[in-house]
């Protein structure tokens, strides 16, 4: 009897040490007088109504008899709508703050400033995955804070809305008139602040209040009459659902269970300690296989018996589930929402769906349709436009003998390459839209292009073909892209795939001779310079007119078509006007081509192109280099006249140095300024017959290099820079083609 006295002893001596050395948790049996109801709701141990009647601090609640009669729990100021021991958290009401204004008024008439809820020494934490801070309102900022403890938190929702018509529509909170933003773990309270509006003219007619509350995330469901009426505020007088996570102490369940000193409330024979995933503190559930209540000795039942002592609470009175559904389970009971409802069925908050009309359902039905045959309408004419653009791409590929000149290709393993349209737009685009074009006129535009790595190239597009030239163009490309000679523009390539075929030139980067020779900028343009670029440009003539296989006729041999490389290499350019050399009359060109100035008067005549046309237009390029005047000038009585004509009459006349450069009078001898025009004079003969062969011109500029030796190249790079008005290397467009410092493929007898 004494051992069992001094055992009882020492039980109540360790109770009231765990009492004294943590309070706030201190475990108590509930004796059978407690409550285990308020109302409509559930109050479970460590919950309790009245003194012994909980774990204590704020797990003690007080029931509450209403004006209406009915009894509800409170924590403090707060109403209670269910706990839930499984899940660690409890349903409570939380007030909403408002600001209202006058029209027109700078500061709000009406504002409940901020709000203070939980303490944070409590067992309560704002649920983190059940809440989000909600604002409604137009033109509204709203600020929710947490200054207290260690770690201050601040965060904001605005809601904005101009006019009527720009509120979010029904069911949608994403920041017209209705703002939802997360908040951390462990917040235990919150202060919340209105951004004060300085005008609201625009918004006062319709909406002059706006509101701010932490609620229920699936709770809640915004409705646009919330802006324009105070709806919102009516809902509970003002007061809507908020989840508060819930733990025991502040302590992990491992150093709970250590501390011999601590309260450990799992006092079942089957609980195990959870720690709370929001905050500190730890939590009790039934082990696999058991339910009921661990906080409470014996409280955790084997399932099984569960089934068999299983209460019906859907027939209890008062109804669990007011104004719902209610489905017993074993243990336990769930409430839906009446068919056509929505809503909270535990708190009798179901409210109706908003149903549609016979007339909105079809008009919805009928704009379904539309749009469907819309949409599909419109995938068939893509489909069929891409389908019609491929076909095209085939057909123009055929006509411009596209088939022959791969086979042609293959047999002869070239390295001529056949481009897709899609490849020369990439390569145009990846050129700064500032310098694309080189040249543009009645015939067509030059492009530079980037083909990939940095390796830039002149893409010609033609504006118009004829129909023979269809025909051959195919063999024309397989024949020109098999020109190989160091003072020509190579062809690297073409695109045959649209209607007309576009031309793919290495890139020639220091301009060209009418640009260097017409240049005011320039000054300094020594003869050797001239004469070394007349040299390369009449090898380059020569080997397309004996070299070539067949012979090729360039048909427009001007300066502006001569380039300039490095040392001011010439390269011939553009063979968008060539002919192969015709073999019988049918082949004959019936257009005049080539520019005014350059033409040869004998194909003006007879319309038939030949070497010796190549001949009479080189001679005017002698002529512009000797004189820097341009094909066609005016004198100084202001008469348009020709080059070649004023130079022949001028030599007649024992007249020839009014028209030669300065420059060239100064450093030229007599005798080799003289055998020059006598070159130029037979070139510009009128009967072709009487003109030599560019072979034959060639040969003389290279006896003249030998008999009558000048220094033929600058001395260094920096004397070469120095001719141009900009730096070689750089690509710039002025818009007047006569400036550009690139390729300039196309310069008409228009211009």
């Amino acid at each position: 009897m004494h051992s069992a006295a001094a055992a009882l002893a020492m039980s109540l001596l360790l109770s009231l040490l765990l009492l004294l050395q943590l309070p706030a948790v201190a475990s108590a049996v509930p004796v059978s007088r407690c409550p285990t109801r308020c109302g409509d709701v559930e109050i479970p141990y460590p919950f309790g109504i009245g003194a012994n009647c909980s774990i204590g601090g704020g797990f003690n609640l007080t029931c509450n008899t209403m004006e209406s009669g009915l009894k509800k729990p409170f924590y403090g100021h707060l109403e209670v709508l269910r706990i839930s021991l499984t899940m660690g958290y409890v349903r409570m009401l939380n007030r909403i703050i408002s600001q209202c204004n006058e029209p027109l008024q700078r500061a709000p008439k009406m504002g409940r400033g901020a709000l203070n809820v939980g303490r944070d020494d409590g067992p309560y934490r704002f649920s983190d995955l059940r809440n989000k801070f909600t604002v409604i309102g137009c033109d509204t900022l709203a600020y929710i804070q947490d200054n207290h403890g260690n770690n201050s938190y601040a965060s904001g929702c605005a809601a904005i809305c101009r006019d009527e018509w720009s509120i979010g529509a029904d069911g949608s909170c994403s920041g017209l008139g209705c703002c939802q933003t997360s908040i951390p773990k462990n917040l235990t309270q919150y202060t919340v602040k209105f951004e004060s509006r300085s005008d609201n003219s625009d918004t006062w007619r319709f909406s002059n209040c706006s509101y701010a509350v932490l609620l229920e995330a699936e709770w809640f469901r915004f409705q646009t009459s919330y802006i324009t009426t105070n709806q919102f505020m009516q809902i509970n007088d003002g007061w809507v659902p908020v989840v508060m996570d819930w733990a025991i102490g502040s302590e992990t369940c491992e150093v709970a269970k250590r501390n011999l000193t601590s309260s450990y409330v799992c006092v079942s024979a089957h609980s195990d300690c959870v720690d709370s995933s929001n905050g500190p503190g730890y939590l009790c559930n039934c082990s696999e296989g058991y339910q009921g209540n661990p906080y409470v000795s014996d409280g955790c039942q084997v399932c099984a018996l569960e089934y068999i002592l299983d209460v019906d609470e859907c027939n209890l009175q008062p109804n669990p589930c007011p104004n719902g559904i209610c489905h017993n389970l074993p243990g336990n009971y769930s409430c839906d929402c009446p068919e056509g409802k929505h809503g909270d069925a535990y708190n009798g908050t179901c409210t109706p769906n908003q149903k549609l009309s016979l007339a909105v359902k079809a008009a919805i039905g009928t704009s379904i349709s539309l749009t469907f045959l819309l949409v599909f309408g419109m995938c068939i004419c893509m489909i069929y436009q891409r389908r019609k653009l491929v076909q095209s791409r085939k057909r123009y590929f055929s006509e411009h003998g596209g088939m022959q000149l791969l086979e042609e290709m293959r047999k002869l393993s070239l390295a001529f390459r056949i481009f897709s349209k899609e490849e020369l737009e990439k390569a145009i685009n990846r050129v700064d839209k500032n310098n694309r074009i080189l040249g543009q006129g009645r015939y067509g535009i030059v492009y530079k292009g980037d083909i990939g790595d940095n390796q830039f190239v002149a893409i010609k597009q033609p504006k118009v073909i004829n129909e023979r030239q269809k025909k051959e163009f195919g063999k024309e490309m397989l024949i020109l892209s098999q020109v190989n000679h160091k003072n020509i523009v190579k062809l690297l390539g073409c695109c045959l795939e649209v209607e007309v075929p576009m031309l793919v030139y290495e890139f020639v980067p220091n301009g060209n001779l009418f640009e260097l020779i017409h240049s005011r900028n320039i000054d300094n343009l020594p003869l050797a310079v001239r004469l070394n670029i007349a040299r390369d440009s009449a090898d380059a003539l020569a080997y397309l007119h004996y070299s070539a296989s067949p012979p090729i006729i360039h048909g427009d041999v001007k300066s502006a078509n001569i380039l300039l490389h490095e040392n001011f290499t010439a390269k011939v350019s553009d063979f968008g006007a060539s002919r192969l050399n015709p073999k019988d009359e049918d082949q004959f060109a019936t257009l005049v081509q080539g520019t005014c100035g350059y033409l040869d008067p004998e194909y003006l005549q007879t319309c038939k192109l030949t070497e010796k046309s190549d001949v009479y237009s080189f001679g005017v390029v002698l002529l512009e280099i000797l004189t820097r005047k341009k094909a066609i000038f005016f004198e100084e009585n202001g008469e348009e006249t020709s080059l070649a004509s004023s130079f022949i009459s001028a030599r007649k006349e024992d007249r020839l140095e009014e028209l030669l450069d300065n420059q060239v009078t100064s450093e030229g001898d007599a005798e080799l300024i003289e055998r020059i025009g006598e070159l130029a004079v037979q070139c510009l003969s009128v009967r072709g017959e009487e003109r030599p062969t560019m072979r034959d011109v060639a040969d003389q500029l290279n006896n003249m290099r030998k008999f009558h030796p000048v220094p033929w190249t600058p001395p260094n790079a920096e004397d070469i820079e120095s001719f141009f008005p900009v730096p070689s290397d750089t690509q710039t467009s002025t818009g007047n083609t006569s400036h550009i410092q690139e390729v300039a493929l196309l310069i008409e007898c228009a211009r």
